[in-house]
């Protein structure tokens, strides 16, 4: 038999085992290419977390002032130490609600008088006081200075208050607005308002123009429409020149140059 030219079939067996070949290597592949990429991520996650790397770097040139806030999560400061950090303004809790005080606050304020920063006070708003008692409150610990930034009042969701549902706005917007206008009255400023994304598009943005806006957004950028005066825009940064049970502080920034900076600050 002349079998010029034949070419023998492949048994379908043969084929069946190569296919099954070929889809193992795919999915071997596919597997490591995953794995890899979720290396990646938890690895990227962690650089996040542990303060390695920022989303946030704002440019130095175009926003020169820089500032950071403390409580007593960062305990016991080095204020000299703190202050040569290229950091040009301090926020120190003062006070919470209307009777907690922050038990570092004395110590703080007065020992970062004695540096070269400009520094102001804060007050963290509560939901469960009114506006004048709250006022009183912060009246009663912060003492009028010629040398302070305005104070802030930290408008933030806490505790069983997680979300607009769980706030009487109209009340809220009332009390809060009481203690703005008690507050400018005794200090002859009005005071910064500090927010969440939340709590300004769902208290602030549309009641509270006639104060400066401190906003918090440590993963992207500001909003483009909103008018900000500072930019919180980390809370992972590491310095050097204190001890507490937070390692981390937040950085912040002033949208103006220095000398806007300066004429904020002494008016």
């Amino acid at each position: 038999m002349d079998l010029t030219g034949y070419t023998p079939r492949i048994p379908a067996m043969t084929q069946i085992f190569k296919g099954k070949e070929a889809m193992r290597s795919v999915f071997r592949k596919a597997v490591f290419i995953l794995s890899a990429i979720a290396l990646i991520m938890a690895a990227f996650a962690l650089m996040l977390y542990f303060g390695i790397i920022h989303p946030n770097n704002p440019s130095k040139k175009k926003y020169p002032v820089r500032g950071v806030d403390v409580s007593s999560y960062q305990g016991v400061i080095d204020w000299n130490e703190l202050s040569g950090r290229n950091i040009d303004f301090a926020y120190i809790k003062a006070t919470e609600g209307s009777s907690h005080v922050d038990p570092y606050f004395n110590d703080n304020w007065n020992n970062a008088k004695e540096t070269e920063l400009c520094i102001g006070a804060y007050h963290f708003f509560s939901f469960e006081s009114s506006g004048e008692d709250q006022a009183q409150h912060i009246i009663d610990t912060v003492s009028k200075d010629t040398k302070m930034l305005p104070l802030v009042i930290d408008v933030e969701y806490y505790g069983g208050f997680k979300t607009v549902d769980d706030i009487d706005v109209s009340k809220v917007k009332k009390e809060l607005r009481a203690l703005i206008d008690l507050l400018e009255k005794e200090y002859g400023t009005k005071p910064v308002i500090y927010v969440s994304s939340d709590t300004y598009e769902t208290i602030i943005q549309d009641d509270f123009k006639d104060c400066g806006l401190w906003y918090r957004s440590v993963y992207m950028k500001v909003p483009k429409d909103v008018d900000w005066t500072f930019w919180q825009y980390s809370n992972r940064h590491v310095l050097r020149g204190y001890k507490g049970k937070e390692r981390y502080i937040d950085m912040n920034i002033f949208n103006g140059t220095k000398e806007e900076f300066l004429d904020f600050y002494e008016k």
